[in-house]
């Protein structure tokens, strides 16, 4: 980043912040409001501002969040969104594009407290948290999950990678999770989805977040994956996901 510009980048990005705080903070007793006195309805809808609000807090900093989609995807029928995963703003991204889909998220059990409004929406938005240090556990969960999204024809977001990758370069995929929740959602339709650049947003710090990166969400042909050809179509998945990612420079 060029020194004159380190100054504007500390500034935006302590606002950035702070209004992510704020964000959080208010959508968290909104979110409780709505589920009590709307019940899931009046919640999904909350969850809906809680997205947009976080994708246009990137705004400030220039960030330009765009989604590059030229697929008709169905309503009335589950859908696995599959990505890789750059940073926690490729969360909100896909939960405020695909809206009307009623995404769910696979999420580690520790987020599922100590987050405003976040711990609260995975706890009670329909998600599910599993624990990795208990796999037999996990897989139980994953599997009354994906009925749960089988019956109800709602989508889940999964990052077979399992982490968060910090510079960028994709790791590799996981089968297992994916394996399970395709085994157990009935009538699936896979959406591969490639994340770029998020990471940047990231890669000098918090408080040095650069200025005008654009962040793409970039939608594949869908995929119809199902437990007789998993192990066949996994490998064409990762492989469309990942030649799609722009090389880090």
């Amino acid at each position: 980043m060029p020194l004159l510009l380190r100054p504007i980048s500390f500034i935006l990005s302590a606002i950035h912040y702070l209004l992510f705080g704020l964000i959080l903070v208010v959508f968290h007793v909104l979110q409780w409001l709505a589920l009590h006195l709307g019940g899931y309805t009046a919640h999904k809808k909350v969850v809906d501002g809680l997205n947009l609000c976080t994708l246009l807090n990137m705004l400030v900093i220039g960030a330009r969040p765009t989604l590059q989609n030229t697929q008709n995807l169905p309503l009335g029928r589950p859908i696995i969104f599959v990505s890789n995963h750059q940073s926690l703003y490729d969360i909100p991204g896909v939960g405020w594009f695909f809206r009307k889909h009623h995404v769910k998220y696979v999420s580690k059990k520790s987020l599922g407290s100590g987050i405003p409004a976040i711990s609260y929406n995975l706890k009670h938005g329909g998600s599910v948290l599993i624990d990795r240090k208990k796999p037999q556990e996990a897989v139980r969960a994953l599997q009354r999950f994906g009925q749960y999204i089988a019956k109800n024809n709602y989508a889940v977001l999964i990052f077979p990678e399992g982490t968060r990758s910090k510079d960028g370069k994709p790791r590799r995929f996981r089968k297992k999770g994916l394996k399970s929740l395709i085994e157990h959602t009935p009538n699936a339709l896979t959406v591969p989805i490639t994340i770029n650049n998020s990471w940047k947003l990231l890669k000098n710090g918090p408080l040095q977040m650069p200025l005008g990166v654009r962040v793409t969400w970039l939608v594949h042909p869908p995929m119809e994956i199902t437990p007789d050809n998993f192990e066949e179509q996994f490998g064409l998945l990762e492989k469309t996901i990942t030649d799609a990612i722009i090389a880090p420079e």
